[in-house]
């Protein structure tokens, strides 16, 4: 998809790697709904970038989702461009999952992402085209003491994105998903936590900066890829873990 004069929103949009991927959008020519929790930071991007409007939404209440993408297309008449990037994490062991704290993330990093899907797909088939880009976490591809709540999560998220992509290829639409590695934003300090043990040792590289993250979207939507990984050897990382499935 060319980018230029389309219309893209973006959830999670007032920092880090939302925040780099609306300014880089808006670089190519886009107009953007962006769409957070934070009204005074959205509102002083949506200045920001010509044309752009601020959608002030706490996705972790999906009918919030459903109603930003109904807001946006009731504004711009159209929507080519969905990029769901919103999300929190959360660490516990599976024993001591607290299912309050693992709704709350079903609900943003999951349900929020296909209410948003749900209600861009129609416009999109009628106008004949667009492009989704779920973003998702290198933590679906293998397998960490302690991330399985916001693992399981974004695998989730993986599985109805590539079947979604399958369903929409005969509309023109196309769904892809993005796996970040770490990333040096603030995403750490909101993580929830129980239970969970100090860290111990350090990741085997350094964390990207988020506009590296934001090129992956772009290429997401400009090649229609079905996954987009932050580094290739991340496609193998469930064997660098020597992870024995038949054990």
């Amino acid at each position: 998809m060319i980018i230029k004069d389309k219309v893209a929103l973006i959830t999670g949009a007032s920092r880090g790697i939302g925040l780099s991927t609306a300014r880089l959008l808006s670089q190519k020519g886009a107009t953007l709904a962006l769409v957070a929790r934070s009204r005074e930071k959205l509102e002083e991007l949506a200045n920001e970038l010509p044309g752009s409007i601020a959608i002030c939404a706490d996705l972790s209440n999906p009918e919030e989702a459903r109603t930003a993408v109904r807001h946006a297309v009731e504004h711009f008449g159209r929507l080519d461009i969905l990029v769901n990037n919103a999300g929190q994490g959360y660490d516990a062991p599976v024993e001591k999952i607290d299912l309050t704290k693992y709704q709350h993330i079903i609900n943003l990093n999951l349900i929020s992402p296909l209410v948003a899907m749900q209600e861009a797909i129609p416009i999109m088939r009628k106008a004949g085209g667009g492009s989704i880009v779920n973003v998702s976490s290198g933590t679906a591809l293998t397998y960490f003491p302690f991330n399985g709540p916001y693992s399981s999560v974004k695998r989730a998220l993986v599985g109805l994105s590539l079947t979604a992509r399958v369903e929409l290829e005969r509309d023109n639409i196309s769904v892809s998903v993005v796996y970040p590695y770490m990333t040096a934003t603030n995403f750490e300090d909101s993580t929830l936590k129980n239970d969970v043990p100090p860290e111990e040792g350090h990741p085997p590289y350094p964390p990207d900066d988020p506009a590296h993250v934001a090129n992956m979207i772009i290429n997401a939507i400009e090649t229609g890829r079905a996954e987009v990984f932050a580094h290739d050897w991340m496609k193998n990382w469930p064997n660098m873990m020597k992870l024995d499935r038949n054990a």
